[in-house]
């Protein structure tokens, strides 16, 4: 008689073998997995939520009672902005720098070792990050509706979270490309040199009227403006967005298009980083 760990083709399984559901399953437990990482890591968790809305409260309150031209709050225009900060640092950091210092202690070595896929990988730091980005947004509309006298209805509530989570997965890619090119010693340097000037250029931290000429020049070509952009468009008129980036809208199709076309080309950086990586740890 054969035994219930018994497997049809004669090898024997644990008897702590459970089905694994197939790739979905992997991805659901992988993403588990990273989500009970995080939160072992309090600094990591801390630092995700907190910055963000630590920073929005240092800058906005005093701005609350600023008003642009067509009647929206100078704070309201802040808060999305600091709401992308924190989702382009978990784009770049979570997945960029991570990605990099577990490639250095061999564990995506093991991971290939393994019958998942690597979409399972990328997929389940993926999920991590939407559910964190989440939770920080959550809390980011809360300190503004309480402290920077920001109002909104509910469906630009809703518009606002769905367009910056959007748009944060479209930028994903961007952070995996770093994490694949980038040497693990060096991938903090070099995502604080790609994270910091995006924000600052991008108008994440202060109005793009108020910086240099230079960097509102420079602001158009960047995809993380045009992410600003396409949240800013979900609930404040044109005017008062060219009132507060000092640049004439380009309108919403082209921003669509900037976001678009980074997800295909850092995608395909992406996966070319990752199959020179296979390749080298295979060589």
């Amino acid at each position: 008689m054969t035994g219930p760990s018994d497997r049809r083709d004669g090898r024997r399984l644990s008897a702590n073998a459970r089905p694994s559901g197939g790739a979905w399953g992997l991805w659901f437990a992988q993403a588990r997995a990273e989500f009970v990482a995080s939160l072992r890591a309090p600094d990591f968790v801390i630092g995700v939520v907190a910055i963000p809305v630590l920073l929005f409260l240092m800058f906005a309150p005093p701005n609350a009672r600023a008003m642009l031209p067509a009647g929206t709050r100078v704070s309201t225009m802040m808060m999305p902005g600091f709401g992308a900060f924190g989702i382009l640092s978990l784009v770049l950091f979570a997945f960029g720098v991570e990605i990099a210092q577990e490639r250095g202690k061999g564990w995506l070595r093991l991971m290939r070792a393994t019958p998942a896929p690597a979409w399972v990988y990328l997929g389940g730091k993926l999920a991590m990050s939407v559910l964190y980005a989440a939770v920080t947004l959550l809390v980011l509309f809360g300190v503004a509706a309480a402290f920077a006298q920001v109002r909104l209805s509910p469906q630009q509530w809703l518009q606002v979270a769905g367009v910056m989570l959007a748009g944060g997965v479209a930028l994903a890619p961007l952070g995996f490309a770093l994490g694949f090119l980038a040497r693990p010693r060096a991938a903090s340097t070099i995502g604080n040199l790609v994270f910091l000037p995006l924000s600052f250029a991008s108008g994440f931290f202060l109005p793009l009227s108020s910086l240099p000429d230079f960097l509102r020049n420079l602001a158009p070509y960047l995809p993380t403006y045009h992410y600003g952009r396409l949240i800013w468009s979900s609930f404040a008129p044109a005017a008062d967005i060219t009132a507060y980036t000092g640049i004439e809208p380009a309108g919403t199709l082209v921003s669509v298009a900037w976001l678009a076309g980074t997800f295909v080309v850092f995608s395909l950086v992406a996966v070319w980083a990752y199959r020179r990586d296979r390749r080298r740890d295979e060589g």
